[in-house]
């Protein structure tokens, strides 16, 4: 099945896995989403993550994380920028997210970064999405 908007359908698979209490949930692989995991298990949103399967039908096993009570570290993720409409913005434009306590995944000339990152190289690029 082709997907028109694959990040979205990403954020989607794991906002619906976090709604309902999955340890993991497994999306199919591409650069673009590997960046993604990376940038959620170095900032804590996430457990781990693993590629897995061969090269044609590769797929990223993702680890969510809870806290002691069964609360998801991911309380929320939001897709800015879509096929229909790109949304761009300058380095001095990158918006905080709930007051820094969430990341804005900004996809730049020098790869997908935070918006954190991206402020502090003075790069400016494509919203891909919030998450707090």
């Amino acid at each position: 099945m082709t997907v028109s908007d694959p990040i979205s359908d990403m954020l989607t698979r794991i906002r619906n896995a976090v709604m309902a209490e999955h340890e993991m949930v497994v999306v199919p692989a591409s650069k673009m989403k590997l960046s993604i995991a990376q940038i959620l298990k170095n900032e804590g949103f996430i457990a781990d993550f693993e590629l897995q399967g061969e090269k044609t039908k590769r797929k990223i096993k993702i680890s969510l994380k809870y806290d002691d009570v069964k609360r998801p570290f991911i309380n929320g993720l939001k897709r800015v920028s879509k096929p229909g409409l790109r949304v761009y913005a300058p380095s001095t434009a990158i918006p905080k997210v709930y007051g820094g306590a969430g990341i804005a995944i900004v996809s730049t000339s020098q790869g997908v970064m935070t918006g954190r990152q991206a402020y502090r190289k003075r790069i400016g690029g494509e919203l891909l999405g919030y998450i707090w």
